[in-house]
């Protein structure tokens, strides 16, 4: 399972990216608002920043309601970067405008994924990859989870080629379900990043084997 950054912040993608373990990164216009990013054209510069740091694809969000719109932004959107995937929410205007963009060659991210039928038709239109929203689910009692593992089981029954990658991610026992799930790839927030690569032991360990080594006279 490869792990992408959620976030638009520049510093949290410097800094994950120097651990050598990011392979992407997914925004949205909220963490783009977050970071103070609202005109297109900032935010087209802070999209094309980040692409600068990290090789891999770059999620970036279509903010029209029609499809003309979000066909007319998803081929704008595919020309800031070298690795764009154009997300395109899970509507019926955004199934037509998948349709018509992966027709183009451009790669989609159905995002706002909440159900199997909806991972069906986003398969069906060209989606590159779906995200279920694990988080939002789990915040209204249903399992986001068992959506996650339910789209991968029927995507590999039937061999289709859309990638399923784990979004809303809200701790690290998450990322742990999304890889037990098959998901291909687990979107996490720069905190959750750090908190998968802490243990308390590790910790007491590196501790206690400096102690040692001092103890021994070691420099």
């Amino acid at each position: 399972m490869k792990l992408f950054l959620d976030t638009a912040n520049i510093q949290e993608i410097r800094q994950g990216a120097k651990l050598g373990v990011v392979t992407g990164v997914t925004t949205n216009p909220s963490l783009a608002a977050k970071e103070g990013i609202g005109r297109r054209e900032g935010y087209k510069a802070a999209v094309q920043e980040i692409a600068d740091i990290i090789d891999g694809p770059i999620s970036v969000e279509v903010v029209s309601q029609d499809a003309a719109g979000m066909i007319a932004e998803g081929r704008e959107i595919s020309e800031w970067i070298r690795q764009p995937w154009v997300k395109i929410p899970s509507t019926l205007a955004g199934f037509e405008a998948m349709s018509t963009l992966s027709r183009d060659g451009i790669k989609i991210n159905q995002t706002l994924c909440f159900s199997v039928n909806q991972a069906l038709l986003g398969a069906q239109a060209g989606a590159t990859v779906v995200s279920p929203f694990v988080g939002r689910l789990d915040d209204i009692g249903h399992d986001g989870m068992a959506l996650v593992a339910d789209i991968v089981a029927i995507y590999r029954r039937h061999n289709i080629k859309t990638l399923v990658m784990a979004a809303s991610i809200r701790h690290t026992r998450h990322c742990v379900a999304a890889a037990q799930a098959g998901a291909d790839i687990s979107t996490v927030p720069y905190p959750v990043l750090v908190q998968m690569a802490q243990h308390p032991l590790t910790d007491s360990g590196v501790a206690r084997f400096l102690q040692d080594w001092q103890k021994a006279g070691g420099r």
